[in-house]
């Protein structure tokens, strides 16, 4: 499995403005072979900002890789920089690649290839 993870510092007051963009907006990851799951996750609230992320696990890095090549992606991120006013500096990327899962007994597994 591997795990795509997008850092937001938004700037405070921003935050509606901010979760609006991503909860009205179509995001196509259904679309794509090997997408497992996205969450969008509100941290800590800073002086200047509060965190967001963005959270997709994907049955390969492959996967994800064709998904960032994909016409989806480009349809997802077409007006991205219109919403650039919401941020304190860039959205800072991070993958992960998964060594281990564990679950609580009865949860389900999810196939890694």
């Amino acid at each position: 499995m591997f795990i795509a993870m997008n850092r937001f510092k938004v700037k405070k007051g921003s935050e509606q403005d901010f979760e609006q963009v991503w909860l009205t907006r179509d995001s196509h990851l259904g679309e794509m072979s090997g997408f497992i799951v996205f969450h969008l996750l509100k941290g800590p609230e800073r002086e200047d900002h509060v965190l967001y992320s963005s959270h997709a696990i994907w049955r390969s890095y492959e996967d994800f890789e064709a998904w960032t090549k994909s016409e989806q992606f480009r349809k997802v991120h077409a007006g991205a920089g219109t919403n650039k006013p919401l941020y304190l500096g860039h959205p800072e990327f991070e993958g992960f690649t998964v060594l281990r899962e564990e679950r609580a007994s009865g949860s389900p597994m999810i196939a890694a290839e």
